[in-house]
Formats: C-alpha cells, sequence, structure tokens
C-alpha cells in the first residue's frame, strides 16, 4: 500500500511539472524545509483526513491520507530486533517466510558493554532493518530504570543509572534514525513494574522524577528523537498516554520536544484527556484485550469517532487537532517521505558480525581464578549442564519475542570451538520451561523430558566427575514470572532448583564454571564455591558463538554490571508494600504506589546506606589486569578537567571502562554517596597507556530542587572518585565549587 501511495505522490509532482514549477505542491517536494511541506499538507486536508492519522487502522498501522499521496505510518516493535509480520487485527504472525530478522541481544546487554560507538552501530543495524522491511517507527528503544530487580522487563532496558542510559540512548537513537526510521522511545515514563502495570499509580516527588526516571529521556529528545511512547500506568493520578504534566508540561513545552507521541497498545483510557493531554496517535486500544472490540474497532478508539464528533459540534478545537497532524505530518517526512531515500538491508552478514560483536562485548566476567580462557588437553572433555545450554532464547518474553533467522545456541557454539581439541557433551540438569513458540512463532526445538527432576540431577553429577571442565549455563528464561513482558519475577533467587544443582556439581568438578544467562539481577549463594562466573544476556542470533568467543579467549570479556547485585532482595531500598508492588487505598479507583526511596535506587542505595553487596554496579573483571595512575582535577573553563592515565599492566590486550562518580559530602539535602557522571572504555595492547580526560560542570554537581523547579549545585566541597566500579575507587580528588 504504501508503495502505492509514493507511486501516486510521484505521478503528482510529473503532472504538475508539466505546468509552471510554482504549481508542484511543497508537501510533495522533498528539498523544501519540512516545516513549509508539513503546513502546505495541513491547508490541504480536510478535517475528517486529519482525525484519522490520530488512530490505528490495524495492530501495527496508522493511516496516512490517501487522496495526496501521503502513506501511512507503519510501527514495528523492538527494540532487538524487527517482529515479523502479523495479522491485520491479532498478534499471531501472518506466515510470511520472508520476515526472519537478524535477532540482536537484549538491550540490557548494550548496556553492560558501556561502549557508545557499539550503541551506534547496533542503532543503524537495527534502523536499516526496519527500513527494508518498510518499517517507519520503531517501537524502541527502551530505558526505564532499574527499580527492582523484580521487573519482567529489565532485559528491555539499559540499567539502573539514569547517565549510563543518557550516554547510551543518543547514539542508538540517532544509529535507527540515519536510516530514515523513527526511534519511538518508551516508556514514557516511571513504569517500572510489570504487575498490575495497566492499573497502578506511580507517586514520585518531582526531585526524583527530574533527577532518576527522566534524564535518559530527556537525553533522547535534545539528541533529536522523532517520537516518544506513554506508559501504561498513571503518574500522579493520570494514565501516562494522555498524562497532561509529562506529555503537555515537561516532553512538550519544557522540553520543546516536536515529535509524535503514540500510545502504548490499549494505553489509552479516557476520551478528553486523549485530546487535550499531548497524545498524537493511539494505538492498539479496543483490539487487545485491555477493552471490549466492536465490530468496527478501530471507529470506536478513543481518538477516532469520539474525537470527530467533538470536533464536529464544538467540543474538541481543531487547533489542538492540527498540532497533532502536523506532528505526524513531521513523522512522514522524516521517513518515508523524507528528503532522502533508504531502502536498508536485511540478515545481512554485517548485521550478524555486528550482533556477534555486542553480545560478546556485552558478557561480564565477574569471577576468575585461573579457569578462563578455557583450556583442556587434546581429547579432553567439556561437558555442559543446564537447559540454556540449549534452549533457544529468541522466542518469547513479550512484544520482544523475534522470528529469528537463525539462533546459535551455546551447545552449537562451544562444539563448534572445539571441534577437533576436546569432547563436548551436554546434560540437561533440570527442566525450566518447555514452551517453544510465541504467537505462532515456534523454535522447532523439542524440550520434552522423560526424566524425573531427581534423575536429570544425578545424571548430570554423574558426568561431571567425568569431565576435565563443567560449563554450567542456566539462569532465567522468557517466561512467566521471569525476565517477561506482563509479569514480574517472585524473588531474585535461580528457579528450578538450580542452586542446588549448581552446589553439587560443585563438590565434584575439576572446574566449575557458571554461566548465568538472565536480563535482571541473580543471587548467587555458591559464588565462592566455583571458579568462574560469567553474566550473560539474551544475546540475539550469534549468542553461542559470542559465548563461546569469551570463555576461549578469542574476546577477552569488557562488559561492565549495568546494575547492583544485590545478595537478597531485603536488601535493596523498596522495603514495603507500598512501595512495591503497590497496595489499593480506600476511595482509590487504582493501585497506589509511593516511590518513598527518592533517588535512592540501585547503587545509590546500597554505597549511601553501605550495604554489603555481591557484585557492584560498574563491576567487570577482564583476562588481563589494568593500573589507573596520575589522576588530577584542575578548573577549566566554567567547570573542571578531570585526567588519568590508564595502562594495561597484563599480558592479552583488552578493554578497561574507566568511570567518574561525583561526591557531594556538604550538601542541604540528602544526597547519594555517588553517582556516576563520567565514563570510557579504551582498549589497549599490553604495555600500552592512555590519558583520558573528563569534563564536569555545574549539571554534573546540581540536585533538583522541586520548589525552584530549576537545578541547583551548592557552593563547597566536592570529590570527584575515579574507578573501575561504583565500589573499586582508585582516585578520590577534591575540589570545590565557590
Amino acid at each position: 500500500m504504501k508503495k502505492i501511495y509514493l507511486l501516486a505522490a510521484a505521478l503528482s509532482i510529473f503532472a504538475c511539472g508539466q505546468q509552471q514549477e510554482k504549481n508542484v505542491p511543497l508537501y510533495l517536494d522533498p528539498d523544501a524545509p519540512i516545516e513549509a511541506r508539513v503546513e502546505d499538507a495541513l491547508s490541504r486536508m480536510t478535517l475528517e483526513e486529519k482525525n484519522a492519522m490520530t488512530h490505528a487502522q490495524s495492530k501495527f498501522s496508522s493511516p496516512g491520507v490517501p487522496r495526496l499521496g501521503i502513506p501511512e505510518l507503519w510501527h514495528s516493535d523492538g527494540p532487538h530486533g524487527i517482529r515479523p509480520e502479523v495479522l491485520w487485527d491479532e498478534w499471531n504472525q501472518a506466515g510470511w517466510t520472508n520476515d526472519s530478522c537478524t535477532a540482536f541481544p537484549a538491550l540490557v546487554n548494550l548496556a553492560a558493554t558501556w561502549d557508545c560507538e557499539l550503541s551506534r552501530l547496533y542503532g543503524e543495524c537495527i534502523g536499516a532493518e526496519a527500513r527494508y522491511r518498510e518499517k517507519d517507527i520503531l517501537l524502541g528503544p527502551g530505558i526505564n530504570m532499574g527499580r527492582t530487580p523484580l521487573n519482567g522487563r529489565t532485559f528491555e532496558y539499559m540499567g539502573e543509572d539514569p547517565y549510563l542510559a543518557s550516554r547510551l540512548v543518543v547514539p542508538y537513537v540517532q544509529g535507527v534514525q540515519s536510516n530514515g526510521v523513527a526511534a519511538c522511545v518508551k516508556h514514557f515514563a516511571v513504569n517500572n513494574q510489570e504487575t498490575n502495570r495497566t492499573a497502578t499509580n506511580s507517586v514520585v516527588d518531582d526531585r526524583t522524577l527530574y533527577e532518576i526516571y527522566l534524564p535518559a529521556f530527556k537525553a533522547a529528545v535534545d539528541g533529536g528523537a522523532w517520537a516518544i511512547m506513554g506508559s501504561y500506568n498513571l503518574y500522579n493520578g493520570q494514565f501516562n498516554c494522555h498524562n497532561k504534566k509529562l506529555l503537555c508540561d515537561i516532553l512538550k513545552d519544557e522540553w520543546g520536544f516536536d515529535g509524535v507521541v503514540i500510545s502504548d497498545w490499549g494505553g489509552c483510557r479516557d476520551d478528553d484527556e486523549a485530546v487535550t493531554n499531548g497524545l498524537d496517535i493511539e494505538m492498539g486500544t479496543w483490539t487487545n484485550g485491555l477493552r471490549g472490540a466492536a465490530s468496527d474497532s478501530y471507529q470506536n478508539y478513543h481518538l477516532a469517532r469520539p474525537y470527530l464528533e467533538r470536533l464536529r459540534d464544538g467540543r474538541a478545537s481543531e487547533e489542538v487537532l492540527n498540532d497533532k497532524a502536523r506532528r505526524i505530518l513531521r513523522t512522514i517526512f522524516r521517513t518515508s517521505m523524507g528528503k532522502e531515500q533508504h531502502f536498508g538491508s536485511f540478515t545481512s552478514p554485517e548485521h550478524f558480525a555486528a550482533s556477534r560483536k555486542i553480545a560478546a562485548e556485552g558478557l561480564v566476567l565477574l569471577k576468575n581464578d585461573g579457569v578462563l580462557p578455557l583450556q583442556v588437553p587434546q581429547d579432553g572433555k567439556i561437558l555442559l549442564v543446564g537447559e540454556n545450554a540449549y534452549k533457544m532464547m529468541t522466542v518469547g518474553g513479550g512484544s520482544s519475542s523475534l522470528k529469528a533467522k537463525y539462533e546459535v545456541i551455546p551447545l552449537d557454539g562451544i562444539k563448534e570451538a572445539f571441534a577437533g581439541k576436546a569432547e563436548v557433551k551436554w546434560e540437561r540438569g533440570y527442566v525450566g520451561d518447555t514452551q517453544t513458540s510465541y504467537n505462532k512463532v515456534n523454535t522447532g526445538q523439542d524440550l520434552s523430558e522423560s526424566r524425573s527432576a531427581i534423575q536429570l540431577g544425578q545424571d548430570a553429577v554423574a558426568a561431571a566427575k567425568e569431565a576435565d571442565c563443567v560449563i554450567f549455563i542456566g539462569g532465567l528464561n522468557k517466561s512467566k514470572y521471569q525476565d517477561n513482558e506482563g509479569t514480574d519475577r517472585l524473588d531474585i533467587g535461580l528457579p528450578y532448583c538450580q542452586d542446588e544443582l549448581i552446589e553439587a556439581l560443585s563438590e565434584v568438578a575439576k572446574r566449575l564454571v557458571v554461566v548465568n544467562i538472565s536480563g535482571s539481577p541473580v543471587s548467587m549463594p555458591w559464588a565462592d564455591k566455583v571458579n568462574a562466573i560469567v553474566q550473560a544476556w539474551y544475546g540475539g542470533s550469534e549468542f553461542g558463538h559470542a559465548l563461546a568467543d569469551v570463555l576461549t579467549g578469542v574476546v577477552n570479556p569488557s562488559g561492565k554490571l549495568p546494575f547492583t547485585i544485590p545478595y537478597a532482595l531485603a536488601d535493596g531500598p523498596l522495603k514495603t508494600e507500598r512501595q512495591y508492588p503497590g497496595i489499593m487505598e480506600e476511595g482509590k479507583q487504582w493501585w497506589q504506589e509511593y516511590y518513598d526511596e527518592g533517588v535512592f535506587i540501585g547503587y545509590r542505595w546500597y554505597d549511601t546506606k553501605q550495604i554489603p553487596v555481591q557484585f557492584p554496579f560498574g563491576y567487570g573483571l577482564s583476562y588481563t589486569d589494568f593500573e589507573l595512575s596520575g589522576a588530577t582535577v584542575k578548573p577549566s573553563g566554567k567547570g573542571w578537567t578531570v585526567t588519568a592515565v590508564v595502562k594495561n599492566v597484563g599480558k592479552l590486550a583488552g578493554a578497561e571502562v574507566v568511570q567518574l562518580y561525583i561526591s557531594d559530602t556538604e550538601a542541604s539535602v540528602e544526597r547519594p554517596a555517588k553517582e556516576l557522571k563520567g565514563f570510557e572504555k579504551v582498549f589497549l595492547n599490553p604495555g600500552e597507556s592512555r590519558k583520558l580526560s573528563f569534563s564536569v560542570d555545574r549539571q554534573a554537581l546540581s540536585f533538583f530542587d522541586a520548589e525552584k523547579h530549576e537545578w541547583v549545585a551548592e557552593p563547597g566541597e566536592f570529590h570527584a572518585l575515579l574507578g573501575t566500579s561504583s565500589e573499586d575507587i582508585k582516585a578520590d580528588l577534591v575540589f570545590s565549587l565557590k
């Protein structure tokens, strides 16, 4: 359909070109300024055409203006790959044979790379795949903060720190949009749990909102994002897909966002608020189970017939409608009708190579007593234990579920790496999730099992006694109550009795490596009993190869944790039911979730309260060693410059992430012990060193004063802390703001 519209537009240009040049419709001239094109197109549209553009016409498309050759907008789930084509009115796939995509690693894996260049590469590749499939809006990236490790969608986000997410979201967005595809940054805002996600009111003070939950969105807007998606929950009593404070006051007025605001699917809940409170395109309502469907369901959307009736009888302003239409037209003229025509590419060797590189760079080495990189005797025996060594992970988990062209599982990747060198065998060890399909996308695997749980464990332990090395590959999966949209986890322990199995293996294995695959923090009570621990993620199409690359030393691990791994859930900041999952108060219609912890989430909580953790934020080991020296802080312009020299003092080439935290110990408000305000990932050969420089301005020293509604940096003493994690601080530099 889109190609027909564009053909009509081209014929219109040709026909007008036979007349005087001034008669060419301005909106069809790709060389004309976008705003002029928008106004010209708007002036030619009827009230009904403008209204039609503000709501869906199918599960993943919203109308254009066929009469004027303006195509519809096609949306596609990401942010880890382009979703398979679905039926017009259903989530189930349409059965195409040419829509199997490149599966990229989950965004938490990208966050663990701490690499802005890789984030740009990720965006460019997935944007090219979206453009090839003629998608105009990619529904991602997700950048909600890791307030609780139980959040089912932590794997889709970029960790627990707003600065880390801010730095990574911008190149991702710009990479996507370099292909003429709009990145739709989600879920705006304070959407930090899946439990009761469509019926929970987040009660958040302004300081917490501005310091923790808005910075990454602000960075995305400043970085040029073309679309924002509202979230399912309420904020301070109003649904976020039409929340006046979030969408009108902050996003559009305060930040000057000129793009389009799209509802989450079914997130629009009120006729009047949908019209007046900043929503531009309503998607999903009536057709996704949140509301009852009618025979002409799309016309019953809040922004469809009900809106048109308000416009016709004067209850709604056409000026507000024009603003919505302008934003939608602006999006079309930036994407499918943009000045530069992009064609993209799909499942190319370059995309699979990028997926493999990102997956490997994000793997985090948490412990190593020298067993890694893995070496075994010629014709030695390697035993893999665990369902996740075999189970495909690209299918399932919610809207990020993919139909991948292929997926290399860890078992096959490791077998390939040791072909002709060692025998690699697999024991399942436990049964976790035997499902292999989601929305009728099937992996083709057979995960049925006839052995009992006891027998599975006994077989694994018996085989471990005969192996030169045992690699346990377990963790979570994308089933209900794990890493999954729509449900939260119940605890941070490993499911399916994996802790007991790891303990049993540790008693008989000569060498035991644990690879934990998860998208959120998992407690590790057996950490002292194993030789090595690798934190892995849902790594996409090339995960098996990427994992083998790190285990064998082809790639020196350089990933850093984007969140804290506590010893126990009870150690964290969410102590009461009113904080999580929320309480139903008398006289209230929605669950109330109080952010009583304020700005103290993640490492901000643990470091400030001096609570020991298993592995701190920013932590990750390498197969080589680095040294940080010569740290200085000096005034520079309107701020300060912090410098240090990092040197590779080991025997292997590798990368280190040097992190800068700022500490304000004399503030008039309670502040975290430290806050991340800079980082740089640097690759060094053995013996090589490099001088790093970080700029610190007043914003890096500031907290948000809610009464003044401004950022405030108070005079006094500050500390610039340089290190390789939030705990491992190598230099403490004192400076003053006068």
